[in-house]
């Protein structure tokens, strides 16, 4: 419950207009979002790619954005993704993307954006790498799968994200798991009624040990582990010790970099996820949201520490 009003007391906060601004248009802000964010153009992103590479981390990069209310919008937002997974192929990185669906239009026309999947499925596939479907408010969850799992049974590359605090999440990845893609398991980031979502952190955290075991426990799978926290790391080392093929730790660009290189230190494979645009505020204040030791994170990276 106090992890419910923390994360509506920080998403109320930072809606306000004069937040926004101080943010934006100041030098706490901008250096928060240069911290956690690779910059406001592909090439930023590029370049940070480049450098998580050569330490031996994958990159799954993210141009920011969700939401569109109009086709031009929609289609802009895919001819970026198109554009990046080119830049993927010629740099030759080590990278995937993930994608919003209602950036690239579920929310005007779900056949724009079931269309605009199936082209970045085409377009990776011809790179040799994948795309990675978000997953937004439990409002898009049926839509998301609905769509993932049909692009996914003609191109076999997507994977998706799961959140462990819905209540229906055990149920979609016994339906999503038999696909094969890679599924991306989080905590969750939205606010969400107590009918639809766990509201206790620690039952959050519970539901995502639950889940990573059956995620950890069918070979047909590929988990991708999405978390920074000490104690949930440790309990997928353990399942790690007794896992039947691939996996990967996942984690955000500009956090934790000591706990990144203790994963690599320990054999694993850790994938860092890299949001560039203009669009980076919403993305930032979610983050923070999420939960205090995220905004403690912040934080101290402001001041330098």
């Amino acid at each position: 419950m106090l992890s419910s009003l923390f994360r509506r007391g920080m998403l109320g906060i930072t809606r306000r207009s004069w937040v926004k601004r101080l943010f934006t248009e100041h030098q706490v802000g901008r250096r928060l979002a240069t911290r956690f964010v690779a910059g406001e153009e592909l090439e930023d992103a590029v370049v940070v790619a480049h450098l998580l590479n050569g330490r031996g981390i994958l990159v799954s990069m993210d141009h920011l954005g969700e939401h569109v209310h109009d086709e031009g919008s929609a289609a802009a937002a895919l001819t970026d993704y198109l554009a990046c997974l080119d830049r993927i192929r010629t740099e030759n990185l080590e990278a995937n993307i993930s994608v919003k669906l209602t950036q690239l239009g579920l929310g005007v026309d779900r056949s724009m954006a079931a269309g605009a999947l199936e082209a970045l499925a085409e377009r990776a596939a011809g790179v040799g790498t994948t795309v990675t479907v978000d997953m937004e408010e439990s409002t898009w969850t049926d839509s998301t799968i609905e769509l993932y799992a049909d692009v996914q049974r003609r191109f076999g590359n997507l994977g998706v994200a799961v959140q462990a605090y819905l209540h229906r999440t055990e149920d979609d990845l016994r339906r999503i798991m038999p696909l094969g893609g890679h599924i991306r398991l989080c905590k969750g980031a939205y606010v969400e009624p107590a009918d639809v979502a766990v509201q206790d952190n620690r039952q959050v955290d519970a539901r995502f040990r639950h889940l990573l075991a059956m995620l950890m426990a069918e070979p047909a799978t590929y988990p991708a582990i999405a978390t920074h926290d000490d104690a949930l790391i440790r309990n997928a080392y353990a399942r790690a010790r007794v896992r039947e093929g691939p996996f990967e730790f996942q984690m955000l660009y500009g956090v934790r970099s000591a706990l990144q290189q203790e994963i690599l230190d320990r054999g694993h494979r850790l994938r860092v996820y890299v949001p560039y645009g203009s669009q980076w505020y919403s993305y930032l204040t979610r983050r923070m949201a999420e939960r205090p030791a995220n905004l403690a994170l912040f934080l101290r990276a402001v001041v330098g520490k």
